[in-house]
């Protein structure tokens, strides 16, 4: 809504100057505004408002995160880099309202999809092994684990992966 009448603006802008110059016989100007329009557009459905929604997701503001992720149109459309993104953040917002359901599909979701880091992969991993662990599912809490070690870098992920492992070795 809020964070779109910026790029809707920038779309006018870019079809009245394409118009502009028609009228003028400007062709080569209206084709380069054409050309503009049509990226905005493709960036819109490729890339959405997912820096936005991190930087409010950030903040712990998730009622805002939430609103702009809600405007993605398709998912499924983003591209790579911001579909894992665009679900982690979906899957944490779950994981606070207790919906647990949710927050391990989306955590499963963005698990196949490029994120910042190592470190963060681990961090989903270590999400789905705990979300395991509450369904008391020990071989894909293990599973989880595993893979949670591979790619874990810091001191806190590690000292989580052990705590879930301890967990996990109780049941």
């Amino acid at each position: 809504m809020y964070n779109n009448k910026g790029r809707y603006a920038l779309m006018a802008l870019f079809v009245i100057a394409a118009g502009v110059c028609l009228f003028y016989d400007q062709i080569q100007l209206a084709v380069l505004a054409g050309f503009f329009f049509a990226f905005v557009i493709w960036s819109h459905f490729k890339h959405s408002s997912i820096l936005l929604a991190s930087k409010y997701f950030k903040n712990g503001d998730y009622e805002r995160t939430e609103k702009i992720l809600a405007e993605v149109p398709n998912p499924d459309r983003l591209a790579r880099n911001r579909r894992g993104y665009y679900e982690f953040m979906r899957a944490n917002i779950a994981l606070k309202r207790e919906e647990y359901e949710d927050a391990e599909r989306h955590f499963q979701i963005a698990s196949r999809f490029p994120l910042g880091g190592k470190n963060d992969k681990a961090f989903v991993m270590i999400h789905l092994a705990n979300l395991a662990l509450r369904k008391k599912d020990l071989e894909r809490t293990r599973v989880y684990i595993e893979r949670a070690k591979e790619l874990a870098t810091t001191p806190r992920a590690q000292e989580i992966i052990s705590k879930i492992e301890q967990e996990a070795n109780r049941l």
